[in-house]
């Protein structure tokens, strides 16, 4: 994994994700399968750079429950992160981004269930995913 101070200038999308939900981990296996231009990069909330990055962007400990997508210094969470991100993938999962004009309130809300009951209904690991070495230099 790269190891990269976090008060660098990134030109890259970060994408900051709980390493021990079985759920988030997956979905970064297929956020990297279906982003052919490999310009989104990820980290665990649990790694010494997520801590650095979010104490660098002044988030609170509210954050650390839901996704983070860092784009162009913007902060984008919950159902806004994973509406961004589609912006990055193949067709048809950039479709998605249009769900972007369905209020928050909505989307966050469906957001929130499923992110409350996510170890319950797709269940935790004991340690954080180890990337494979093919996707290793897309990691901090």
């Amino acid at each position: 994994m790269q190891h990269i101070k976090s008060d660098q200038n990134y030109s890259d999308p970060i994408v900051l994700f709980d390493g021990v939900c079985n759920l988030c981990t997956t979905s970064v296996q297929f956020l990297l399968a279906c982003n052919r231009k490999e310009n989104l990069h990820f980290a665990s909330l649990q790694s010494d750079f997520a801590r650095d990055l979010l104490i660098q962007y002044k988030l609170t400990n509210e954050e650390l429950s839901t996704i983070i997508f860092i784009e162009n210094k913007q902060i984008y969470t919950k159902s806004s992160a994973i509406l961004e991100l589609t912006k990055h993938l193949i067709y048809p999962w950039r479709a998605l981004y249009f769900f972007k004009f369905v209020p928050r309130i909505i989307t966050d809300w469906v957001y929130n269930l499923i992110s409350r009951n996510r170890y319950n209904w797709f269940g935790k690991k004991n340690q954080c995913m180890i990337p494979k070495p093919k996707w290793k230099h897309r990691f901090f």
